[in-house]
């Protein structure tokens, strides 16, 4: 599929893209950030002795990851299995996901000459993720694909860093003491993204997600300064797709406004804000994804359905509503509790 091109008519009708382009909705459509994951225990068994970079590498493994939720849980979309660092992978940094760590940077890019890591990604990097989108959308049929990427600023805190942090004091002090040079690495940063999501959207994805997994550690003036131009470049060049987009950030209650600015179709909202609340910080135009807080799910059945209620009360007047947890899926998650939730939702919202 090219760009300008209307998104493949199997999907088009579904709930979950009517839900993004804000149209009426048979029942609010529902999906799981990491719901193809550490949760299911067909997951872990097709994943062990695999490391995880590994793993986003072999398209029949990636495939059976994807659809693994898909076919447990009865959710209105799949989310691509992969992992944020992936395409840095790809063009050649060095780095691995270590087990109980996270992804750490061999070379953390800390001056001028180590932009000189970040080459431009083409699709020939990543055949792997056209062969496995070739084979999802194959297999899912009717029920839409969301391409997955990381954005910029979340992929510069781990590439200074080398690796996660808590105070992203490497990554502000370079975006506070060298702005120069941070608006360079985000600006290559957010061509490499958008290439990432280029190649996922032409193999098929019916939509994006921008995970902005740390932009929550920004006040709202240094997102606008220092970000949100990078952002915006990644979804300004996919909105030719004309493939609805999803931005989301982890306490990100303070920027909701500015995210939809950057340029989303859909703002994806934390636990922390309700839904209605979001709205009036986002403004009209958008649909929004959430927001249930993933530890809920442990607290038994009544209450995961009480407070499911007060997200979709919350959730009545949106223009557009998908629903969510307000971050991912936890490992420790019962994955009945999760098909329950899905039985749940579309239940209570049939219209």
């Amino acid at each position: 599929m090219s760009a300008n091109q209307t998104p493949p008519s199997a999907t088009y009708e579904s709930a979950f893209l009517k839900a993004c382009r804000r149209e009426p909705v048979p029942h609010t459509p529902v999906w799981f950030m990491r719901q193809a994951g550490r949760s299911l225990p067909e997951y872990r068994k097709v994943r062990a002795g695999v490391p995880m970079l590994e793993s986003c590498m072999r398209p029949e493994l990636v495939t059976e990851i994807t659809l693994q939720p898909v076919r447990r849980h009865g959710v209105d979309a799949a989310i691509y299995f992969s992992d944020i660092v992936v395409p840095l992978k790809a063009i050649g940094i060095d780095l691995d996901i270590k087990p109980g760590v996270g992804p750490v940077v061999e070379k953390p890019i800390r001056t001028r000459a180590d932009l000189a890591q970040l080459r431009d990604l083409t699709p020939e990097d990543v055949s792997y993720v056209t062969e496995a989108i070739g084979l999802l959308t194959a297999e899912l049929g009717a029920t839409p694909l969301i391409g997955f990427a990381g954005a910029p600023f979340t992929l510069a805190s781990y590439l200074v860093e080398g690796g996660p942090s808590r105070t992203y004091e490497n990554a502000k002090a370079m975006m506070y003491g060298d702005p120069e040079l941070w608006a360079d690495l985000l600006d290559r940063l957010a061509d490499i993204t958008a290439a990432f999501l280029k190649v996922q959207i032409e193999a098929g994805a019916s939509a994006v997600q921008l995970f902005d997994s740390w932009a929550g550690a920004l006040a709202p003036v240094d997102y606008r300064r220092s970000v949100m131009a990078a952002s915006a470049k990644v979804l300004d060049a996919v909105a030719g797709y004309g493939v609805p987009r999803i931005h989301f950030g982890v306490g990100t209650g303070e920027l909701l406004g500015l995210m939809g600015e950057a340029g989303a179709d859909v703002v994806g909202v934390d636990y922390r804000v309700a839904l209605d609340e979001a709205a009036r910080r986002v403004g009209p135009g958008k649909a929004l994804q959430g927001n249930l807080d993933p530890t809920v799910l442990f607290a038994g059945t009544d209450a995961v359905e009480a407070k499911t209620r007060e997200v979709l009360e919350t959730a009545k007047g949106l223009e557009g509503h998908i629903f969510n947890l307000g971050h991912g899926v936890m490992p420790s998650t019962d994955p009945d509790a999760l098909t329950r939730l899905v039985e749940y939702v579309h239940t209570r919202t049939a219209r």
